[in-house]
């Protein structure tokens, strides 16, 4: 079963490379945005199945994000997006309720294996 994603990451090529890596297997995005602000603002709007996230991003981080979908919404579905050597965020992150976290640069089979993890 292919799921509605919402991509979150301040860079536009790594949107893109997400986004490219989910639409050849059959998942659907449905939305796309830069920081956390606007991530918030988009699952309110979109209610996708799961989210991937980036951790670093301007405004609102990826971790305050999560926070607030989560509070919102306990069983939202979020994986987290980080570069290397962010283990203490990535371990904030789970604790906060993330799913799962694909380091970059992305290896696609591994984006692959967290999305079908979380959303089947």
């Amino acid at each position: 079963m292919a799921g509605n994603i919402l991509i979150v990451d301040d860079a536009a090529f790594m949107r893109m490379m997400i986004k490219d890596i989910l639409t050849k297997n059959n998942y659907v995005v449905v939305g796309e945005a830069e920081n956390g602000a606007k991530a918030i603002e988009k699952y309110k709007e979109l209610n996708p199945d799961l989210v991937m996230m980036d951790i670093t991003m301007p405004e609102m981080d990826g971790i305050q994000a999560l926070k607030a979908i989560k509070g919102a919404v306990p069983d939202a579905k979020i994986i987290m997006c980080s570069a290397m050597g962010q283990q203490a965020m990535v371990i904030e992150a789970i604790q906060a309720g993330a799913k799962d976290f694909i380091v970059k640069p992305f290896q696609p089979d591994r984006v692959l294996e967290a999305v079908k993890k979380v959303i089947g």
